[in-house]
């Protein structure tokens, strides 16, 4: 039987006579034959040493405002680290008030992704930060004016100073977006599931157990693997049934408009699971706010199958042992403007 989904309302399975089957006893091996625990250490990225004066540097541009060209919006406007690392919207809102094209990912872990946006287009985080600050529907600055800004400000050119010590030119957009991925790699949240791949037994509930079970039984694990139980690889989104043209929106064809391949269309990078409980609205539409809804739909779209009920709770059990702790985060004491510094534009650019 088909099931219509909307944005407001989605048919979830009824309740049907159910008995979780036991948890296996090789529950962990099994596990961590497909998933991995974080890294109890700051990992390392690609040709970026990372360093604390990188990481300080990188935490001020995070949540400085004025990199954008309104003054307005920073990287923290739709990646807040208060709500899960994204912005709860259904898509973002850019300079001019504009509103993007796609839900905003959350950054918590976003380090572990084999690349980043939905599409992929960019190889890591260092590539990935260059990219809304350039975008006229999200910060609308260049490069050139967002280093005149930066390097108005004295401070600023100090802490570049620290942070690439023997470039000749330090203070450069490339080290910009360096310096934010430095920050970015630290913002990695260890969770119950992490507890449990490394052996302590109590840090999951028994139903959280057996959602990790059905989790790898139902296929789930075969997209959603890894370090970040997804985000390593590209599936279409209705692998087996077609999603509603509100859920998967016919125009937005997804890696098909980096590829330019027709093999593609509607193909994303497979979400990334850590943290899925605090990052409603769900999809690259951003049009299911109810997580059981969101995993009935991938039951239907993904794996062919309308999961009853009590899989849907035991599923949506084990994606909340996924919510991790996140760092402490101060919040950094920004430069002050000096009489050089670039003024803000209100205006849409263009306009």
């Amino acid at each position: 039987m088909k099931m219509l989904f909307t944005a407001v309302a989605v048919a979830l399975p009824t309740a049907t006579a159910f008995a979780a089957e036991p948890i296996p006893a090789d529950l962990r091996e099994t596990a961590l034959g497909t998933f991995k625990a974080l890294p109890s250490t700051t990992p390392a990225v690609a040709n970026n040493p990372i360093t604390p004066e990188k990481i300080a540097l990188g935490k001020a541009l995070f949540f400085d405002p004025r990199v954008s060209a309104s003054g307005v919006l920073s990287c923290n406007s739709c990646h807040n680290l208060a709500t899960g690392g994204d912005d709860n919207l259904e898509t973002s809102i850019g300079h001019g008030w504009q509103k993007g094209a796609r839900n905003a990912p959350t950054v918590l872990n976003a380090v572990f992704n084999i690349a980043q946006f939905w599409d992929g287009r960019a190889e890591d985080l260092k590539a990935q930060a260059k990219g809304p600050v350039q975008a006229g529907v999200e910060m609308a600055n260049t490069p050139g004016q967002v280093i005149a800004t930066v390097k108005s400000m004295p401070q600023y050119v100090d802490w570049f100073n620290a942070a690439f010590p023997g470039e000749a030119d330090r203070v450069t957009f490339d080290n910009l977006a360096k310096a934010v991925e430095a920050f970015e790699a630290t913002l990695v949240t260890p969770a119950p599931f992490d507890a449990f791949l490394n052996g302590d037994d109590a840090a999951m509930t028994s139903e959280q157990k057996q959602g990790l079970a059905l989790f790898m039984e139902k296929g789930c694990s075969s997209c959603h693997a890894g370090i970040n139980v997804g985000g390593e690889a590209y599936y279409a989104f209705g692998l087996i049934e077609k999603p509603s043209a509100e859920v998967r929106p016919e125009k937005d064809k997804g890696r098909f408009a980096v590829t330019n391949s027709a093999d593609d269309s509607y193909v994303f990078r497979v979400a990334p699971l850590r943290n899925v409980a605090l990052t409603a609205p769900y999809f690259h539409s951003g049009k299911v706010w109810d997580l059981k809804q969101a995993v009935a739909i991938m039951g239907t779209t993904q794996l062919g199958e309308e999961l009853k009920v009590e899989e849907v709770d035991l599923l949506v059990a084990f994606l909340n042992s996924l919510t991790g702790k996140v760092p402490d985060v101060v919040l950094p004491i920004l430069p002050a403007e000096t009489a050089t510094t670039p003024r803000p534009a209100s205006q849409i650019l263009g306009k």
